[in-house]
């Protein structure tokens, strides 16, 4: 057990990158069978972002790492911990969190990878790194980051057109001077912090096929045959079950992590969800009975990125205005395995 006194924790910085290239429905149409309609109809996607040929999963998370340092007012130097959750990691082995740390300058502080979680990683990782920083006064950065244009199948119309590429981030820590020796006045917009008021996840390993990625494994190793019928990059999806697996399990954990706090929906100033699709967005939505201009989507430019579609979009809101201080903005999100969360912020 700690012997440190318990320290006011909450989120001190929010960072968030998309690599510069777009790629449009039209784009698309070029390349697979499709048209701007029926992915719009469907999806509610117009246009995703992809990295450039030479940019890779950590490229992409040491500038979304940087700019949440910035944002919390810190440097590498003052961070104590490091997570990653990354469905599309820098290599196999070791972990996307080491090159990280490495690319960053942090020292030689703990770093780990939290992968496999798909859309869900980031929330899970946040409240991870909320444990950790309450178990001892330390600064913890999470980051969550997809390169998905390297993983799927480009001519598997049914998914090709849903990804795009993106990372977000967060600094996790005790208030503004809270750790001894630390840098004063960090936390987003001038010293404030973000705070939690309450959490939820759940996972339902009977739907491990509904959604996956099997080849690579231990039970579908990698081999020349697998990758000549392009299994690699063979995304399984049942497009049904996920939508009814999605809006079932994001709005069931969102009333939770409302109850728990003792909170209405009418209180919330913002829904933040996972950007699945327009679709599931919508139909959380009424589900929740929540007004149109509580939820915020940006799955329009930039299509399902993954783990970093709650940090891209949270980011987002607050640069646009939508959130102000003192604001209760509730994130909920889901994925492959099936896991799925929910978390109440006060900003």
């Amino acid at each position: 057990m700690s012997t440190h006194p318990a320290s006011p924790v909450g989120i001190l910085g929010l960072g968030a990158y998309v690599p510069e290239r777009v790629m449009t429905n039209e784009d698309w149409g070029r390349l697979v069978d499709t048209t701007d309609a029926w992915i719009r109809e469907r999806t509610g996607i117009a246009r995703r972002r992809f990295a450039a040929a030479g940019e890779t999963t950590v490229d992409m998370a040491e500038v979304a790492a940087r700019r949440a340092l910035a944002d919390a007012g810190l440097t590498p130097q003052d961070l104590d911990e490091i997570v990653v959750a990354t469905d599309t990691p820098e290599v196999y082995i070791p972990d996307t969190s080491a090159f990280l740390q490495h690319r960053l300058g942090a020292r030689e502080v703990p770093a780990y990878d939290l992968a496999g979680s798909g859309c869900a990683g980031f929330l899970q990782a946040v409240d991870v790194a909320f444990s950790r920083a309450r178990e001892t006064p330390r600064r913890v950065l999470v980051v969550a980051v997809e390169l998905l244009s390297r993983l799927m199948n480009w001519q598997d119309r049914a998914t090709c057109v849903l990804f795009g590429d993106a990372a977000g981030a967060a600094v996790v820590g005790p208030a503004p001077g809270g750790v001894e020796g630390g840098v004063e006045g960090g936390g987003p917009r001038g010293g404030r912090v973000i705070e939690k008021l309450a959490a939820v996840a759940g996972t339902d390993g009977r739907h491990t096929g509904i959604l996956t990625l099997e080849t690579g494994g231990t039970r579908r190793p990698f081999s020349l045959e697998a990758a000549q019928q392009g299994l690699h990059k063979d995304i399984v999806m049942d497009g049904r079950a996920v939508f009814r697996e999605a809006v079932t399990r994001m709005t069931a954990a969102s009333r939770e992590v409302l109850r728990r706090a003792g909170v209405a929906v009418a209180d919330l100033a913002l829904v933040v969800p996972h950007q699945a699709n327009a679709r599931i967005l919508k139909a959380v939505a009424q589900q929740l009975d929540l007004p149109a201009d509580k939820l915020f989507s940006n799955v329009e430019d930039y299509g399902n990125t993954g783990s970093a579609s709650v940090p891209l979009a949270l980011v987002q809101a607050r640069e646009e205005g939508r959130i102000r201080e003192g604001d209760l903005v509730l994130l909920t999100a889901f994925g492959a395995g099936f896991h799925w969360g929910a978390m109440l912020l006060r900003f």
